[in-house]
Order: structure tokens, then C-alpha cells, then sequence
């Protein structure tokens, strides 16, 4: 079963959806307001996000931008009534994976949701890192010889994070909220980076001047 965030403030429509997915097996979490959906991308894990374009009290790019500022790695679909080229680029530049424009028939929305769900990382057994992979379900690393590096719990939560979002340079108190304590300062995900590099090399994490770290390779 995949878990699905869907923030659509038109309440009919988000009630059709809602129980057109959950009767192809979906669970739903609904969200009337950017606000809201917020908390819930943050707060719980999903496979997949269906967001509207227009939303009420945070909208739908920016809450997208948020989430992916956040190293969330949910898949993300967004739904639209502005159905311009640069309506379509300002969505998948915030970070949408797929964008559909209202209205739309419900098969086809069924169609790339399950697209998008197969290309989950998180529903994936391996990450890629360089040429070697992350092995999510041993969590370590698997070297492009075979062998295999053993990780912390802390350093492979911080690797999966990178990995499950290679393009992405993820700020530094951002990566602390995501895998440490909120309390713990910012510096412990230095301290993560170098434990990492001197286990699989420098190169494993890049250093983004200014902004952060993204994953590298091995």
C-alpha cells in the first residue's frame, strides 16, 4: 500500500479523489490548505504527493519548495487549472515530478501516480551512489568491487537522505531537523560528512559552498 498526501482545497474534488484512490488502494491523507499540508509532508512519510497548484494560505509552489528544501523525497504531482509552458516549468523547477492540468480524466491521473510510485526511492531495495549502490534493507554501502562498508545508523540515514535526492543541495539546518535531533547544533552534520568521507572517500558528499552538501559519488 503507498501512502499518498493529497492537498486539494476544493473539497468536492478532494472527496472524489480521495475515495477513487483509496479504492485502488491508496492511503489517503488529505490537506485543505498549503498550511496543512505542509505539517503533514514534514511530519509523516509518503510515497507520493498529488498538490494543487492554487491553495490557500501557502501556495502549492512554494510548498513544494518548501518540502523539497526539507529533503522530503516523496514523488510529487501537481494538479493545475493554469495550464501554461511556464506555468508547467515553474512547477517541475520547484521540484514536481509529473503536472497535470484541471480538468483531467481520472484514469490517466491513476496512470502516473502509479508511474510515479515505481520510481520511489523510498519503495526501492537500493539507492544509487556513484558507482556503488546503498542497500537500504542491510543498510550499508556496496562497493563496485562487491565489498561492503558498514554504517552507523545516523551516517546511513544522512547518506539516504542525500541519496534519495542526488540533484539536490540540502542546507546544512536542514539536514540536521531531518536526521538529528532539532536540539543537536547545526555542526553535527559536519561531523556526519567527515565520518562518511573517511569511510567511502571524500568524494561521497560535495560540499556546496555556502549552501550545503549533496550527494557525490564514490
Amino acid at each position: 500500500m503507498h501512502r499518498l498526501l493529497l492537498v486539494e482545497d476544493d473539497t468536492e474534488l478532494s472527496e472524489l479523489l480521495t475515495d477513487a484512490l483509496r479504492d485502488e488502494g491508496y492511503e489517503v491523507d488529505q490537506a485543505p490548505d498549503g498550511q496543512r499540508g505542509l505539517h503533514l509532508g514534514l511530519t509523516r512519510p509518503y510515497d507520493v504527493m498529488v498538490i494543487d497548484r492554487l491553495l490557500p494560505a501557502l501556495d502549492g509552489l512554494d510548498l513544494l519548495a518548501r518540502l523539497r528544501s526539507r529533503a522530503v523525497p516523496a514523488r510529487a504531482l501537481m494538479l493545475t487549472a493554469l495550464g501554461t509552458v511556464g506555468d508547467r516549468i515553474a512547477g517541475l523547477d520547484a521540484g514536481a515530478d509529473d503536472y497535470l492540468a484541471k480538468p483531467f480524466d481520472l484514469d490517466e491521473l491513476s496512470a502516473r501516480l502509479r508511474a510515479l510510485c515505481r520510481r520511489t526511492p523510498d519503495t526501492a531495495e537500493v539507492l544509487r551512489v556513484g558507482s556503488g549502490l546503498l542497500d537500504l534493507a542491510m543498510r550499508d554501502v556496496v562497493l563496485a568491487d562487491g565489498g561492503r562498508v558498514a554504517l552507523s545508523s545516523r551516517e546511513f540515514e544522512l547518506l539516504r537522505v542525500l541519496a534519495a535526492r542526488p540533484a539536490t543541495v540540502h542546507p546544512r539546518d536542514q539536514l540536521r531537523s531531518r536526521v538529528f535531533d532539532e536540539a543537536a547544533a547545526a555542526s553535527i552534520v559536519d561531523t556526519y560528512v567527515y565520518y562518511l568521507r573517511r569511510k567511502l572517500g571524500r568524494g561521497v558528499v560535495r560540499t556546496v559552498h555556502g549552501l550545503g552538501y549533496r550527494l557525490g559519488t564514490l
